[in-house]
């Protein structure tokens, strides 16, 4: 990362802590903005619809973004996990690699998870409080160490690289693509990354069922729209999925 770019964020690093993102949401009033948190081991991280992020070792990015774009929440801030599942694409594709994006979120390596993306916002009131970030992030693991997983395909650069990966240099170079081009996020929204995200997209065209909090939906992945929503046609109609996840 550059010297200047280093200069504008806080990057607080833990040994172990629950869950980053608890972290950041329990001291947020104290955090200021572009706040990189990590840490080398966490007890209780978490995903979308609180599933279980398990802990590979300490080779590995568990870190969240404490962001504080404004006093009022804007739909879009919502898009930002699809901005940052962009940036990671393009640093995976740095090392060679061909990734892809799952509806919202999730980046995959021939079908398989190499990382999970988690946005919580903290609101107190009416009043928005900031955003945060959180990501779990494969870097390096053993094959056996995967096993533990067994909900899903996944998958680590070091295995698709066959080399062992450094931290710190892949972590400079996302936060530095990640912050070179958010204040511009900011202005734009969705439509920024539109065409960056469909092309890494590998659900459009295909039968897909979508589980939400309370049902799931089935139906072909149409497209998506300028919002960075979902859209399904079943029986002739289109069904716009603004959360969920592809099962």
């Amino acid at each position: 990362m550059s010297l200047i770019q280093r200069e504008k964020l806080n990057i607080i690093t833990l040994a172990e802590v629950n869950s980053t993102n608890l972290y950041a949401k329990a001291n947020l009033a104290d955090i200021a903005d572009k706040t990189v948190i990590c840490a080398d081991k966490q007890t209780s991280g978490r995903g979308r619809f609180e599933r279980a992020w398990v802990d590979l070792g300490s080779g590995n990015i568990f870190m969240s973004l404490v962001l504080k774009p404004s006093e009022e929440f804007k739909p879009f801030y919502s898009n930002l996990t699809q901005y940052f599942s962009v940036i990671l694409c393009e640093i995976l594709e740095e090392y060679g690699l061909k990734p892809q994006i799952k509806w919202p979120n999730d980046v995959l390596v021939d079908g398989k998870k190499i990382a999970g993306i988690l946005s919580e916002s903290v609101m107190q009131g009416h009043n928005f409080k900031g955003l945060v970030l959180g990501a779990g992030i494969n870097l390096n693991a053993n094959p056996d160490d995967l096993k533990q997983i067994t909900d899903k395909e996944v998958t680590a650069l070091n295995i698709e690289v066959d080399k062992s990966i450094d931290k710190t240099i892949f972590l400079d170079r996302f936060l530095d693509k990640f912050f070179a081009s958010y204040d511009k996020f900011l202005e734009k929204g969705f439509v920024m990354i539109e065409n960056d995200y469909i092309k890494r997209a590998c659900f459009l065209g295909k039968e897909i069922s979508v589980k939400g909090f309370n049902n799931t939906i089935f139906g072909t992945a149409k497209s998506i729209n300028s919002a960075g929503e979902l859209v399904l046609e079943k029986d002739g109609n289109e069904i716009t999925v603004t959360m969920g996840d592809i099962l």
